[in-house]
């Protein structure tokens, strides 16, 4: 018994010298890859500028329907009926085909297109006129109107604002009606394919409910001018001062800065199918074209 014991020991022994000796399975450690995707920073590249002749130029709209690009040129002041105002038309090249398309008028500023007229705001005035001929066919007078600023169509209704009063305004049927108040500052006006009012006022850019309410979508882009909506919550913005703005979900990216060069960013436009961004430069009397990428 004790030979035995002490054989079975001595094997047991060994064995467990062999297997602290032996190769050691160790724990495989495995780490996820992981991929960043690029982030494209949006910019904007010039393309063309029209010449110095488009005194004073306020805001510039694109007609799908022409192709023509109508530029409002206050010439004179912005708050005094002085009759210098006039309305010019130039090309998606930038030449301009028509400097006096419309003369007569007094601060123009925003316009807007609805059933073959165009809509320009006039001081306390909405003009309307008559895109074959030129011809001004009414004037609706706005009751207690300031300044009449910025412009936008939607399914046969104008909607404008009033700067100096906080106002969002909506003309239907040559009836005129105030949806909003007590917006600060309100300028830039935007309506998107699906009925969606959108502003720029003191507070940011911001979407107006049924109710007249409204909800503030970004408070960094304060006191802006000219509103474009791009689709997929993706907005571009423009501060008169000189700055153009590319505002999403995610926040905003400053794409222009010409507040050194003192050319201002006034009323922009937009040529969707050439994602050209159109610039009013205001004193500096020239529209300028920016390609937009994305």
């Amino acid at each position: 018994m004790k030979t035995l014991l002490k054989s079975s020991l001595l094997g047991l022994s060994a064995t467990l010298l062999f297997a602290q000796c032996g190769p050691q399975k160790t724990e495989e450690s495995s780490e996820e890859e992981i991929v960043v995707e690029d982030v494209k920073t949006p910019t904007l590249t010039k393309v063309w500028e029209t010449e110095a002749t488009l005194t004073t130029c306020e805001s510039v709209l694109y007609d799908k329907n022409s192709g023509n690009l109508y530029v409002s040129n206050i010439e004179g002041s912005p708050t005094e009926k002085d009759g210098k105002g006039s309305i010019s038309i130039i090309d998606k090249e930038g030449n301009i085909v028509n400097q006096e398309f419309v003369t007569g008028l007094n601060a123009p500023k925003g316009m807007a297109i609805s059933n073959g007229k165009l809509y320009v705001t006039d001081i306390d005035e909405l003009v309307e006129i008559d895109l074959g001929t030129g011809e001004v066919t009414n004037k609706y007078l706005v009751e207690g109107a300031e300044f009449l600023n910025d412009a936008d169509a939607h399914d046969g209704k104008i909607y404008f604002t009033d700067m100096n009063k906080g106002l969002l305004h909506v003309m239907e049927g040559g009836e005129i009606s105030t949806i909003s108040e007590e917006n600060a500052s309100l300028n830039g006006v935007a309506v998107s394919s699906n009925g969606s009012i959108y502003g720029l006022d003191g507070s940011g850019l911001k979407m107006f409910n049924a109710d007249g309410s409204s909800s503030v979508l970004n408070s960094t882009v304060t006191g802006g001018d000219g509103l474009i909506i791009l689709g997929d919550d993706n907005y571009v913005a423009s501060r008169w001062a000189g700055e153009i703005y590319f505002v999403s979900g995610d926040g905003q990216t400053l794409l222009l800065d010409t507040k050194a060069e003192e050319s201002n960013t006034a009323d922009v436009g937009f040529i969707p199918e050439e994602n050209l961004v159109l610039v009013p430069t205001f004193m500096k009397n020239k529209v300028v074209a920016y390609k937009l990428d994305y």
